[in-house]
Order: structure tokens, then sequence, then C-alpha cells
């Protein structure tokens, strides 16, 4: 890898989308205003990406290990352990973890009511884990059980003793109004899985146990609150064991990324986690601090030649229905696109490196289902320098009130210019598909991604 040659590789979760009847069938991309995001895919190479594999509605976990270049059916053992290591817990050999939510539990019917107790959960969310860490298990007391506040509702939990395994289901319904689940061994043969069932199940009674009339339920049910009162035990998982970054790739890699989950898998191959201030992984999220400690870290001498970006607030816009949300979000992400790629530019300029952007998405998040859905997302890279140019020519052009200029002198940029690039001129779900890279599965990501840069 030529050391002078950087990546910035941004993914914003649950980018994409299907068509929305009350936008005139067009997708919350092709409604939003993003110039900067277009101004990418004019100056580089587009494609329609499958994040693991065609028609697969895949998670974030098993799409970013696709992504990164990890076949998830290799490697993925489970959310639970990135997203515990994500929030702060170690995990050891033997360990078991589990990716978890506080939610709401109609103890006479046992029907989980809510999957989220509250969205807005970061002033009573660490409360609660400090108070259930160290819970006894009566029947198990060889078993440690630790939790660690991630983000909004969610939590990670991790169980630490003899003979564990992950080949168990979680207590988790995965949909409101349906009973909370028992886990159950993956294999009834299996020693260690019937064992482990047993230990999560007495768990999950016991935090129940715990929560009911904790303080804060308390207060929850004399305001008409929903309460806290169950934790669903979801993704049992494992450490991952696989080659690092660094020995895939030749790269010393950071990641920003304030969600547990992603964070987790980049320790898992030793991809140094970034805290950014206010950069959280909510509608709350500070996207100018998040940009800054991107460009702080990447233009840091010859430590870092792999920065990656991961945003969340548009995948849960996706998740709460909201498309004036998620279209709001877009353009506000391209904003900041503009500005990391105009830094990068002045940065190159200054012979600081030579800078590549890679945009695109972990799965499709489309407004009218509320949920992960199987659709290809948009993909694009480009050199920053070219992107630069176009982006300052229609600032130029936009000055002038001149569109008509405008078109014909981005199609010269792209004449004159020596960067290899496509016809594609939209970031957009539709547009992308018309591009060079045609569509492919997330695994051959990373290797379009070090050939362009290094080329």
């Amino acid at each position: 890898m030529g050391s002078n040659n950087k990546m910035v590789f941004v993914m914003v979760d649950g980018i994409a989308d299907t068509s929305i009847p009350e936008y005139g069938r067009k997708t919350t991309l092709q409604v939003a205003n993003t110039p900067t995001m277009d101004a990418m895919s004019l100056s580089g190479i587009n494609g329609a990406m499958d994040p693991v594999e065609p028609g697969f509605a895949c998670g974030s976990d098993t799409a970013h290990l696709s992504i990164l270049g990890y076949d998830p059916r290799k490697y993925y053992r489970g959310r639970g352990a990135f997203e515990s290591m994500g929030a702060g817990l170690d995990m050891q050999p033997g360990d078991i973890a589990f990716k978890s939510n506080f939610a709401t539990l109609d103890k006479s019917s046992g029907i989980v009511i809510s999957r989220r107790a509250d969205r807005n959960f970061e002033h009573l969310g660490p409360t609660l884990c400090d108070y259930l860490t160290g819970i006894k298990l009566p029947s198990f007391p060889d078993y440690r059980v630790d939790v660690k506040y991630a983000t909004e509702h969610r939590c990670g939990v991790r169980v630490r003793g003899p003979n564990l395994t992950d080949s168990i289901t979680g207590t988790d319904p995965l949909k409101d109004n349906l009973p909370l689940l028992k886990a159950t061994p993956l294999d009834i043969n299996s020693h260690d899985s019937v064992l482990t069932s047993k230990i999560v199940n007495e768990l999950s009674e016991e935090i129940q146990k715990a929560l009911e009339n904790h303080p804060i339920n308390i207060e929850r049910r004399e305001k008409g609150l929903p309460v806290a009162n169950v934790v669903l035990l979801r993704g049992c998982g494992v450490c991952v064991e696989a080659p690092t970054f660094k020995q895939k790739y030749g790269m010393n890699a950071f990641m920003i990324a304030p969600t547990c989950i992603i964070a987790g898998l980049g320790m898992s191959v030793k991809i140094d986690v970034i805290e950014s201030e206010g950069g959280t992984g909510d509608y709350h999220t500070n996207l100018q601090s998040k940009a800054d400690t991107l460009l702080k870290y990447i233009l840091d001498d010859n430590k870092y030649q792999f920065g990656f970006l991961h945003i969340k607030a548009v995948d849960d816009a996706g998740h709460d229905k909201n498309a004036p949300l998620k279209i709001e979000f877009l353009e506000k992400i391209d904003k900041m696109l503009h500005f990391i790629i105009s830094q990068l530019a002045i940065a190159q300029n200054e012979k600081k490196g030579n800078f590549t952007i890679c945009l695109t998405g972990d799965h499709s998040t489309p407004v009218l289902t509320g949920d992960h859905s199987y659709e290809p997302v948009p993909f694009t890279i480009c050199k920053v320098i070219e992107a630069d140019k176009i982006i300052n020519n229609n600032n130029n052009n936009n000055n002038n009130n001149n569109n008509n200029n405008n078109n014909n002198n981005n199609n010269n940029n792209i004449e004159n210019s020596i960067c290899f690039c496509d016809n594609v001129k939209d970031f957009n779900e539709i547009e992308s598909t018309g591009g060079v890279l045609g569509r492919f599965p997330g695994g051959q990501a990373m290797n379009i991604i070090c050939q362009y840069m290094n080329n």
C-alpha cells in the first residue's frame, strides 16, 4: 500500500429506500437535495451493492462484516459480542454476550408490549445497567453477569463462567405485542447448549424481578410512562477469531462509530475506535464533531491510512417511518461531506496525502415498512480532488445564476480529467445501477476500494 494514499469510508446506516407514493414514486435519496453526494458520483465510479448477497435483508453487523471483507458465514458468531465490546465489556474466550433492549412487559400476560421502553433513555439506562451488574443467579452461583449501557434503549449483557456456548436462541420476540420467549438450546444433545439456555432463562427472570420495583420504574408508572421492566436478550455471541484489518489490507485503520455494535465489530478486527464529542448514534448526533474528528486522525501524518465514519440517524428515521426526517438527515450528511471533501482537498494540495472517499450504506431501511429490507444500496467512490473541483464549479455557477453553463462545465471537468469515472450523475438507488461497477456483493467492496485508491 502506498503510504501517501489514504481512504475515507463514510457508511450511512439504512441509507437506501424504496419509492414512496407521496413523493411521486421517488425514494428519500431522490427527493433530498444532495449536491455533494451527486458530485461524488459524477467524479467517480458507481454501482449497486448487495451488502451480503441479493435478496438478503441483513442486519448492520453482518453487513459491516461483509463490506469490510469478512465473510459472515465464516466469521459471524452473533451480534451480542459486538454490542458488548462496543459498550466497554471485554470479551474472553468462553464468554457469551447479548445485544439487549430495555423493554416493557405486561407481567400478567407475558406479552412484550414494546421492545423499546424509551428511545430517550440515555439518562436512565446507565443507572439501570449499573444496578443489574453483578446480579445473582441462585441456581448458578459460579456465573458472573455484567451489564453495560450502549445507546438509546440498548445495552450489552455479558455472562462469564464455565461451559457456555452461543448455540442457543434468545428471549426477544423481535416484534411488539408478542410473548416474551424462553431461550432454547440449538442442539438438544449438547450439554453446554442445554446448560446455557437454562442459565439465560434464569437471568431473564432475575432481571425482571430486579427491575419491577426499581425507583425509576415506580416513578415512570406514576407519570404514566412505559416501564423498563424486562431486558430482551438476543443475538447470543462469542469472540470473533479473524485476521486483523491490517493483516488483510496492510493499512492502519480507525473507526468513528458511536453505535456499540459497529464499534465492537471494529475492535474485533483491531480497528482503533475513536470517540467524537457529541457524536452519538441517534438523532442528537453532532455531525460536525464527527467530521472534525475524522479529519484530525486521517491527517495525522502517516499513522492511519484508512478512516471509517459510521452515521446511524438515517436508519432510525427509516425505522420510525419518518420520511421527512430521513430526508433532513441525508441533507445534513451532504453538508458534512462537503466540509470533509473541501478540507481533504486543501490537505492534498498541501502534499499531505492523496485522498479517496467512498460513500454507501449497510442496508436499506424503507420508511414504508420501518425495517431492514433486501434492496441493493448505492455505492460511489471518487478522488477527493476531483469531487472538490465539481463542487467548487457548482458553487461558482450558482453564484453567477448560470445553470446551463453549470452542466456543461461539469461535463468538461470530467472529460478533461484523468480520473476513472462513469456516466452516473446523481447518487441514488436508481442511478447507481447504471454505474461501471454494476451490481455486486458487499464482499467485493474492499477489493474495489483498495484498487481504486491506489490507482
